[in-house]
């Protein structure tokens, strides 16, 4: 049923010959509980593998682990949607559970290693798409280009509108420097500006300046940006004191996990010109946008598809079959967790 990624582990020898034809057609596919919206070209690559499961709302979740969880051999989630331990307990035919991208925060992980299930995601799959859109959130929130875009179709004028400011040869604070951290430094070095960073420990292997903790980083930075990891260590890493910290000429961009960043303290700093704006693809109140900061003007939103292209879910598709291929022929993974 599985081919080996040749880049991942050896090939599968092939059948022998004498195997019945009959003993081929009759194999059962491995069951795959979906619990992620995917498009349609994408289901059907999945389905051709695996009889799946496919329950991305949660009246379709419960209802696919009480009807099927005895025959389910592996799930493909994501960060923000998971993997409860009870759920994980109610498979006992479970022995993979993958992440859709690199975030896997809501997965229990600890109650998967305690029953021996593998666990994998798509890191490394995504990483230039949210790299491209943390720059065009910055690009659009620093130049106002939703407010120039809607002035334009009003017949507004130039001479009519504030100037705003330029990317080059500014600060930019990177509050998180793992893979998509240093993609965005990289680009934003191609704007002329300074990168700073804060991360758990310093990169000795990068020419960034460090700075200690987050609020120290959003001092010196005119525009910060949030590429750090969710979870319950880092919740409302962005908090008043760090945005009281950047300004009221500085910028935020979120592209991490809505989690990271005080939704109530953000909405407060903006509307009393305490910052200048924000740029967020994640919220804490996801998949509702945020009702503190949808009436704000100096506020661009987009719907947590900062890693979603074309090319990027294919990617993240591709990995987790290679890593299925591997997990049920034995191999160990391409990209574990």
């Amino acid at each position: 049923m599985f081919t080996v990624p040749a880049a991942c582990g050896s090939v599968r020898p092939p059948r022998p010959p004498t195997e019945s034809i009959t003993n081929l057609s009759i194999l059962v596919k491995p069951v795959l509980l979906l619990l992620i919206t995917l498009r349609d070209e994408f289901l059907v690559q999945l389905r051709e593998r695996f009889d799946v499961r496919y329950a991305p709302t949660p009246s379709q979740r419960a209802e696919a682990i009480q009807v099927h969880g005895a025959r389910i051999r592996l799930v493909l989630t994501n960060g923000t949607t998971g993997l409860r331990g009870d759920e994980i307990d109610a498979m006992p035919m479970l022995s993979l559970a993958s992440a859709f991208g690199a975030g896997y925060e809501n997965l229990d992980v600890e109650r998967a290693r305690e029953r021996g299930i593998a666990l994998s995601n798509g890191a490394g799959t995504n990483e230039d798409c949210v790299a491209d859109h943390a720059l065009a959130l910055l690009l659009s929130i620093v130049r106002s280009i939703p407010r120039l875009d809607a002035a334009t179709r009003h017949g507004i004028w130039r001479d009519a509108l504030p100037l705003f400011p330029q990317l080059a040869h500014k600060r930019v604070g990177i509050l998180g420097l793992g893979a998509i951290g240093r993609k965005i430094a990289r680009r934003c070095e191609g704007f002329d500006l300074s990168v700073g960073y804060h991360n758990r420990s310093p990169r000795t292997d990068l020419p960034y300046a460090y700075f200690e903790n987050a609020e120290a980083l959003a001092r010196w930075s005119d525009f910060l940006i949030v590429a750090a990891p969710g979870g319950a260590t880092t919740k409302h890493l962005v908090n008043a004191a760090v945005l009281k910290a950047l300004g009221p000429d500085g910028f935020l961009v979120n592209i991490s996990r809505g989690s990271l960043v005080d939704t109530t303290a953000l909405a407060r700093a903006i509307a009393s010109g305490g910052l200048r704006g924000a740029a967020l693809d994640v919220y804490e109140s996801e998949p509702a946008p945020p009702a503190e900061l949808i009436d704000l003007q100096n506020v661009v939103l987009t719907p947590h598809l900062a890693g979603w292209s074309p090319e990027a879910n294919q990617a993240s598709l591709q990995c987790f079959l290679d890593n299925a291929a591997l997990h049920l022929a034995g191999e160990p993974l391409r990209t574990p967790i």
